[in-house]
């Protein structure tokens, strides 16, 4: 099977990925009577965004713009003055994401939507960073760690089944992190907070005829909320791209991150209220190193105003060492992860008119190779007594697209595309010296449909449906004895219908409703020792999105947005019936963000944030209670003394709001609680 994946890759040089940085300058250099503009004299327009969205790229090879559904953006602005731990906290800012924080060292979170939860059983979510796939082997999200705020341009989010750029892990949809490019420009900022909290952010840019240059560097210590939770974490990048005439860009892209963390554990309910600031003497010796890598190369090629193509190759290394106890009765353990990723992505994209109706084309495909190292063992102190797995797995992940945009009417536009993916791999327990091959998931078809109507300026109806798909992930996508049948892929169908309103500036809003069904969902055993899943039964999701942005004056800017979403099981496995119709755990009801900032004069800017939830279950049996419900508030005031300082001051969890996150495990429920009221204080220097 592996060698059918290299002959996909050298028949088909086709992928999709973020808009290529020479779309953006071409863009930016052509004027208004472009073919495709003069083509195309109404755009359908289904994103939401917060903060201050710079739009200079045109709907070329591998572009958003070409995907007909729920799309949601954030700013530069935002991001690079966010006070945060994590990047995953800022995504959570965006409308309907759900936010899981596990509060544990270098295991510290994530963030999901759709109905999906953050546990780690499923995920449901493709992460790129410029680009680059970079979700873990389970689909987890830890490169996601290597990026800090002040290098963001932007952030992405593309919900739901229709788009289909893009095949392993996007469930429910994706998200890209764009990091800054091009600009001659030093951009620093320090803060020190809360918890012996510091950091420190240097970002530049060097732009010297056809050579561009953008580095970052970056430094974060914490001693945590909780006892024994410190934390060190640092991030080195750069990013060079290279122009040949007008028509040719060549970039490469390297990334390091390291990190040490302390562990603080999870607290029975007495201790969390008792004293949600302390640990368990049991989990003294708990904590991580983690060290990524993250390198690409990438060749964009514009052949005319009518033909891009875009490509890149890049590699993921991720080493992770863990230890680990749960509760006082469980044996620690020492979890050590390996990975190393490859792959190629490429898309071919043409727009023109036939028969004088616009038309555009695009194919791509994509190819991931996989090597994967998952070992444990039962530990004392960090001194380990007995190892428990040792499995050796390859897994190759291959699709390709074709897509067409089709206006036959200037209010209309429709959108079919088809994309096909295949998987190949091989499993070793080297415990035992067996093998085992991958699952014959044979072809895996996904038909999507968009359609868009823009009957009058700033109003966008839009309607979509697609399939995405689910293999197992770990030991649980190879045929491992006793199992006798191939396991078929999990095949999510999902549909959607939205409106969109946009009057210039002053008011955004969008209102959709979804649905997405599962056929033999399939989640992790986080906790086996043979990393083991088990078939959840068909699942069925819906929700309604709403979401608003106004800005009356140019002083104020207001926004909200409001989820209510429903994850239950519809069919369930023939050993569990008595599940039926039971709620997915840790999964929210509703969720609601929002925000608002204010500028009285013009070096002054307050804001004042917050985001909330309901409380979910804890296991699909829905018999321990509901738990996790939330709302927080974070204020912060930043001031500018002049064009090249910046003060700044953030109070997070304003009103001191306990929070936490809670799980069962199996005799009793666990709990993290989330940081308390802590205050940062950070000055930003730009030239």
């Amino acid at each position: 099977m592996k060698t059918s994946m290299l002959a996909l890759a050298a028949a088909t040089s086709f992928v999709a990925y973020a808009p290529s940085a020479l779309a953006e300058e071409r863009a930016a250099a052509d004027d208004a009577s472009t073919s495709e503009e003069q083509a195309n004299p109404k755009k359908p327009d289904t994103s939401f965004s917060v903060g201050e969205i710079v739009v200079t790229a045109r709907g070329m090879a591998g572009s958003t713009n070409n995907v007909l559904t729920s799309v949601d953006r954030l700013g530069g602005d935002v991001a690079q003055d966010a006070d945060v731990d994590n990047v995953y906290e800022l995504i959570g800012q965006m409308p309907g994401i759900l936010v899981t924080d596990f509060n544990q060292g270098t295991t510290n979170g994530k963030f999901s939507m759709r109905g999906f939860n953050g546990e780690g059983n499923i995920n449901a979510v493709k992460l790129l960073i410029d680009g680059i796939p970079s979700n873990s082997n389970s689909g987890n999200m830890p490169y996601i760690d290597m990026v800090f705020p002040l290098n963001i341009a932007g952030i992405e989010v593309v919900r739901g089944t229709s788009d289909p750029r893009y095949g392993l892990h996007a469930i429910a949809g994706s998200a890209n992190i764009l990091t800054r490019s091009g600009g001659t420009f030093l951009d620093a900022r320090a803060s020190v907070g809360s918890y012996d909290t510091y950091e420190g952010q240097l970002v530049a840019g060097l732009e010297r005829g056809n050579l561009t240059q953008n580095y970052q560097i970056a430094y974060r210590s914490s001693d945590g909320y909780r006892d024994h939770g410190d934390t060190e974490r640092f991030s080195l990048s750069g990013k060079w791209g290279l122009t040949l005439g007008e028509d040719v860009k060549l970039g490469a892209i390297a990334r390091y991150y390291d990190a040490d963390a302390e562990e603080p554990g999870y607290l029975t309910f007495a201790d969390s209220r008792a004293n949600p600031r302390m640990t368990n003497a049991y989990n003294v010796s708990d904590g991580d190193t983690r060290t990524m890598q993250q390198y690409a190369v990438t060749a964009d090629v514009s052949f005319s105003s009518d033909l891009d193509w875009s490509s890149m190759a890049y590699y993921n290394r991720l080493r992770d060492d863990r230890y680990v106890k749960y509760s006082v009765g469980a044996s620690q353990q020492r979890r050590l992860t390996e990975e190393d990723h490859y792959g190629v992505s490429s898309a071919l994209h043409w727009h023109s008119a036939i028969s004088g109706v616009p038309f555009m084309f695009e194919a791509g495909g994509n190819i991931e190779w996989q090597d994967n190292r998952s070992a444990r063992w039962l530990a004392v102190e960090r001194v380990p007594t007995s190892q428990t797995r040792d499995q050796q797995f390859d897994l190759s992940v291959g699709g390709v697209y074709v897509q067409a945009n089709i206006e036959p009417a200037d209010w209309l536009r429709i959108t079919p595309a088809y994309r096909i993916d295949w998987v190949g791999g091989n499993f070793s327990n080297l415990l035992n010296n067996t093998t085992a091959p991958i699952n014959d998931y044979g072809s895996i078809d996904q038909p999507k449909l968009s359609v868009a109507v823009f009957p009058a300026d700033g109003v966008t109806l839009y309607g979509n449906w697609g399939k995405t798909f689910q293999i197992g992930l770990g030991s649980g996508a190879y045929l491992i004895p006793p199992r006798q049948v191939d396991l078929a892929p999990s095949i999510n169908e999902g549909w959607e219908l939205g409106a969109k309103y946009q009057l210039g500036d002053t008011v955004e809003g969008r209102v959709a409703y979804w649905q997405q069904s599962a056929t033999g969902e399939i989640a992790r055993k986080l906790n086996d020792p043979l990393g083991d899943f088990e078939n959840v039964g068909g699942t069925d999701r819906e929700g309604i999105d709403v979401q608003l942005r106004l800005k009356p004056t140019a002083e104020l800017s207001v926004w909200g947005a409001l989820s209510w979403q429903k994850a239950v099981i519809a069919v369930p496995t023939p050993g569990a019936p008595q599940l039926a119709g039971n709620e997915l755990s840790h999964t929210p009801r509703w969720l609601w963000s929002g925000g608002i900032e204010y500028a009285p004069v013009e070096p002054l800017t307050l804001s004042l944030t917050g985001r909330g939830q309901s409380s979910y279950y804890l296991t699909t049996a829905n018999a321990e209670g509901k738990w996790g419900d939330l709302a927080v508030f974070d204020a912060s005031v930043a001031y500018r003394l002049s064009e090249t300082l910046e003060l700044g001051l953030a109070v997070k969890n304003l009103a001191g709001s306990y929070y936490e996150y809670v799980w069962w495990d199996g005799a009793q429920t666990l709990h993290s609680p989330a940081n308390g009221r802590n205050v940062t204080a950070s000055a930003r220097l730009r030239f």
